[in-house]
């Protein structure tokens, strides 16, 4: 979706794609895990909660609905933090805040009370290491990016699975304060996951490549220039409208057996037909994004995982009987992992690693609108119509139109831009380049052709499409001198100019 930023990570840090990268991917595989499965986990102790405090099911529905409200809702906040004081220190303490809500909690006397501590404190806690662990992922990782988010990804049924039948344990065993007391003291294992969030350390310049510390941007703690990318506004937009409908149908599945006649147990199996099929999705999704032909197109990969969840769920509506409950589940479980697994590969795509932190943190917080909207009108849906089928038909439609929006948006506002004509801005450097001194009767004998590198050729470069002529010179808007483009301050250039979309270059077909 526009243009797709190639980018060393910051202050120009390749990306190792390896090395200490497996164990950043490993504390993200966890922090994935406790962020998205512990909002569900809780679920178990409600019936605890009514009993020891005489409310209803819909005030304890509210600690997982405030805890996911701050996983998303926070992300501007974790946005700041992260640029101030970097991923680690932010995850750092973050752990201790989910510790510290769930400990606390199991002391409350009110229901308000746990609202204020396992829903806001941990909530916070949760959200401050899940966005950093994703930026970091995204630093470790460039060309195995959409595996490493595929594997990390499927922290969540993994931990889904393994959560709740722990939580109904601990309940059985300890009460709920018990169980909270005890998951409290599981959460510190943020503070491990923190711990691995090495940073990247840039490469030593020598003092003649050093750049004078006046000539060095102020680093923004929220960079709101992301919304000047059209890719990005677009995947915000679909991302929003795809969120009111995509957590839904796993919410009320089980009500929707219960009401066909089937026993609890048999009901909630389905979740873990879901989850299971869940966990293998993910990476496999991961695995095909990052072929050769699928990563420049990952956009449409996600638009078309969209299609299929949006798909499943009008399918499903259409179940009557526990078997196709059981194909709706598992069929439910590939398009939920694909869209898992290639979310935020497509967001970082689109930014880069610079914007990043900002990007998601903005994202997360039109995601958090959404996923307050999209569960309770479902369920508001239900009660005044009482059949579940139009639950499931609204959201599936309301999926599937934000694929349309995201691949539409893509072919038509982004792609059309990316394949004008070159501008007569353009065409004045390219015969301004041909005329120059520095151009040989040598530069004859190649068959060379202007790319605008604005969006489509860049790509190409880096996949080994195309390659510089040998005494081509680079001229860049903005660039008051000609540079070879073999060395490597132009190689530094390519990339750093990407950013501003305004790089022109002589190249020849390989």
């Amino acid at each position: 979706m526009g243009a797709v930023v190639a980018d060393d990570g910051p202050s120009g840090v390749k990306a190792p794609d390896g090395g200490w990268g497996w164990a950043v991917l490993f504390g993200c595989f966890i922090i994935t895990g406790f962020s998205y499965a512990f909002p569900k986990a809780v679920s178990v102790f409600f019936k605890e909660l009514i009993r020891e405090f005489g409310i209803g099911y819909s005030d304890t529905a509210w600690i997982s609905s405030i805890l996911l409200a701050m996983l998303y809702g926070t992300g501007p906040l974790c946005s700041v933090c992260v640029n101030r004081f970097g991923c680690r220190p932010v995850m750092l303490v973050g752990g201790l805040f989910a510790s510290m809500g769930m400990v606390i909690a199991s002391f409350c006397t009110s229901i308000v009370q746990i609202y204020l501590t396992a829903g806001v404190i941990t909530g916070l806690g949760l959200a401050l290491n899940f966005q950093p662990s994703l930026i970091m992922l995204n630093r470790y990782f460039d060309k195995r990016r959409p595996l490493a988010n595929g594997l990390s990804a499927a922290g969540s049924p993994v931990f889904l699975c393994a959560l709740s039948p722990l939580g109904q344990i601990l309940q059985h065993e300890y009460g709920w304060r018990g169980g909270f007391l005890i998951l409290g003291g599981m959460l510190l294992n943020c503070c491990v996951c923190g711990a691995l969030m090495r940073p990247l350390e840039p490469p030593k310049k020598s003092d003649a490549t050093k750049e004078p510390a006046e000539k060095k941007a102020k680093k923004k703690l929220l960079d709101f220039s992301v919304f000047k990318d059209g890719g990005f506004v677009i995947y915000t937009l679909a991302a929003s409208i795809m969120v009111l409908g995509l957590f839904v149908p796993p919410v009320f599945v089980v009500s929707y057996a219960k009401d066909l006649g089937y026993q609890d147990t048999k009901a909630a199996f389905l979740l873990t037909i879901l989850g299971f099929i869940d966990i293998f999705a993910r990476p496999i999704c991961g695995m095909v994004a990052g072929l050769k032909w699928v990563r420049p197109r990952c956009v449409y990969l996600f638009s078309f995982a969209m299609i299929f969840n949006g798909f499943t769920d009008l399918m499903g509506s259409m179940s009557v009987d526990y078997g196709g409950l059981v194909v709706f589940c598992i069929f439910f479980g590939i398009s939920y992992g694909m869209v898992g697994a290639l979310q935020f590969e497509v967001l970082m795509a689109i930014v880069g690693t610079q914007k990043f932190s900002s990007a998601i943190g903005l994202v997360l917080l039109a995601e958090a609108m959404a996923v307050l909207i999209g569960p309770p009108s479902a369920g508001k849906l239900l009660d005044v119509t009482r059949r579940y089928m139009f639950v499931f038909i609204i959201a599936g439609i309301e999926v599937t139109t934000s694929a349309l929006v995201l691949a539409l948006g893509n072919f038509f506002c982004i792609k059309k831009k990316s394949e004008e004509p070159h501008t007569k801005e353009a065409a004045a450097e390219r015969e301004e380049l041909n005329k120059s001194e520095d151009k040989t009767p040598e530069d004859a004998k190649f068959s060379q052709k202007w790319y605008d590198l604005r969006f489509n050729q860049i790509p190409r470069y880096l996949t080994g499409q195309l390659k510089p002529c040998p005494t081509t010179r680079i001229n860049v808007i903005g660039w008051t001198k000609m540079t070879d483009f073999n060395s490597t301050q132009s190689q530094h250039i390519l990339v750093k100019e990407n950013h501003s979309l305004s790089l022109h270059l002589v190249f020849s077909e390989v």
